[in-house]
């Protein structure tokens, strides 16, 4: 079993199931029932081919005409395709309790949950300098090649969000769960009005260390870029701790707003809860997850 997971936390996912409102459009076969009317086997659209489709399924006219691979889509062919987004920036190996710890084992638990109702899920770990998207999963027989994979997640490079989510290849209508610090001086305007633009349901997962919260510390202090390197030394007060406590309380309150804006999910989680209480306490609370 995974270091970063044990087999009473499995247990207790058995108690829970995902309750986005996805209204399915493309995809295989899944655990819910479409919405499309018409006989099982009716044609219904067209595809681009991903990485793990079956291949029987390319229609090769359409390859002749346009050079690029499609699939014939039909009526029973339903399921929801997740997306999760993983910051694999330096900012996230941060904390006593890392905050890069925190993401994988939600990663985990939610890419769990996904398999075992029959959706796929498409994993990407994102930075600035590079993207790497793993291998797609469907069925709980594909989550140990999935748990493999996120412990073997490096975290270093700096955070462009927006650039490193267009990187990715998003196909139809589906969830996007982005787990971030959100610390990324661009803002993350640019990155929900993409992920809309790519009819994505959206959940935003900050993930944040104590340390980062619970500022306290007073004196003379260098502080380090954890990304840039970059350094500054600051006499740390009273006021200045203020100050800091009101840019993080504002940056919350942007990152709010843009979720009610564009109709996303917003949730903040620190690196020190336990999992459990993550999941079936916040997750749950903001409708994402419910109990069976």
């Amino acid at each position: 079993m995974s270091e970063l997971f044990s087999s009473d936390f499995f247990e207790s996912l058995s108690s829970l199931k995902l309750a986005m409102h996805l209204r399915l459009e493309k995809g295989r076969s899944g655990s819910r029932k479409s919405s499309a009317r018409g006989a099982s086997v009716e044609f219904s659209d067209f595809r681009e081919y991903l990485p793990g489709d079956d291949v029987r399924k390319i229609d090769w006219n359409v390859y002749g005409r346009l050079d690029r691979l499609y699939l014939k889509q039909f009526m029973e062919e339903q399921e929801a395709t997740y997306h999760l987004f993983v910051d694999s920036s330096r900012s996230m190996d941060f904390g006593q309790e890392k905050k890069s710890v925190m993401a994988l084992r939600i990663a985990g638990a939610l890419s769990w949950l996904i398999l075992g109702q029959m959706d796929r899920v498409f994993l990407h770990a994102i930075c600035a300098e590079q993207v790497y998207s793993l291998h797609p999963g469907r069925g709980r027989s594909s989550f140990h090649n999935i748990l493999t994979e996120l412990e073997q997640i490096s975290f270093s490079g700096n955070t462009d969000l927006e650039r490193s989510v267009r990187r990715c290849q998003i196909a139809g209508r589906g969830v996007s769960i982005v787990l971030s610090d959100f610390l990324d001086v661009r803002g993350v305007d640019g990155l929900i009005r993409y992920l809309t633009f790519q009819k994505q349901e959206i959940l935003l997962i900050q993930i944040l260390s104590r340390e980062e919260l619970d500022f306290d510390e007073e004196g003379t202090l260098r502080l380090i870029d954890s990304e840039t390197r970059d350094d500054i030394t600051i006499a740390m007060t009273g006021q200045s701790i203020r100050l800091y406590e009101e840019s993080m309380a504002k940056h919350q309150q942007t990152l709010m707003r843009l979720s009610r804006k564009y109709g996303c999910v917003y949730e903040r989680v620190v690196s020190d809860e336990p999992i459990g209480r993550v999941l079936l306490e916040r997750l749950a609370n903001v409708g994402f997850l419910l109990r069976k």
